[in-house]
């Protein structure tokens, strides 16, 4: 898997969008204000997510190699997050700063135990970092649309985004229980991705422009709104689409690890 992020790239989009994401929750007028795109959780719900989930990412890096994550106690210690702003925000941006020096340490080579271990995606510290600017990038977004003022997604956030989601979140040696299917992204910025479904599982290519055959179905826009597809965030109609739609939906529905 390439992708066109280094390390320390990855790392400082780590950081800028966990600022702009405390700067949504400093400005907030409540706390209590409902994440429409995370259903049943607050302002606060969503910052103790954030926060709690750069811990754990920090400490299955900080970890190593391993065939499962370290004991809960190695990053919650109960007590929590703060629901004081304040204080929210301070163990937030700890949060945030515990991953960056954790992953800093570690390099980008570093073997960890990952959720993703059949995927095309390595299972290694850099491909956490890859993953943790979209976590928070995705995240910050519900913040910004909780207060009413979402903003796109960064085009080189969004770019990498979508090659991080098919890699990570969609390839599996899991086989597809339909029949086999091709599946193309395009965005609009010029780059492209075909997925082939298949007993053989779930495989990703970079290079769907250049491949030879007609997909049975594909779908196009900014990178920005197939990120945001992809999450959940908004409707696949947003979307140019042509071919057979339901396999779209065989793929919302699917859920390998069942």
């Amino acid at each position: 898997m390439e992708t066109s992020l280094g390390f320390s790239e990855l790392l400082r989009l780590i950081d800028e969008r966990s600022a702009v994401f405390c700067a949504a929750i400093a400005s907030a007028p409540s706390l209590e204000v409902p994440v429409a795109t995370c259903p049943g959780w607050t302002l606060f719900d969503l910052a103790q997510h954030v926060g709690m989930g750069r811990r754990k990412a920090a400490a299955i890096v900080a970890a190593g190699a391993g065939d499962a994550p370290p004991d809960k106690s190695a990053w919650d210690d109960g007590s929590g997050a703060p629901r004081e702003r304040a204080a929210l925000l301070g163990w937030l941006r700890q949060s945030i700063e515990l991953l960056g020096r954790t992953l800093r340490e570690a390099g980008p080579d570093r073997g960890c135990w990952t959720w993703w271990g059949d995927s095309q995606s390595p299972q290694t510290s850099g491909a956490v970092a890859r993953h943790q600017v979209q976590e928070v990038a995705v995240h910050t977004y519900d913040a910004q649309l909780a207060l009413g003022a979402p903003q796109p997604l960064p085009d080189d956030v969004a770019l990498d985004g979508v090659e991080e989601f098919q890699f990570t979140c969609c390839a599996t040696t899991v086989p597809w229980p339909h029949e086999p299917a091709v599946v193309d992204y395009h965005a609009t910025e010029g780059r492209s991705w075909r997925l082939r479904l298949s007993p053989d599982g779930a495989r990703v290519s970079s290079t769907a422009a250049d491949e030879a055959g007609t997909p049975d179905v594909s779908a196009r826009g900014t990178a920005n709104d197939l990120v945001l597809v992809f999450y959940g965030r908004i409707p696949l109609d947003s979307l140019e689409l042509e071919g057979d739609r339901r396999i779209f939906d065989q793929l919302v529905d699917w859920d390998p690890s069942a």
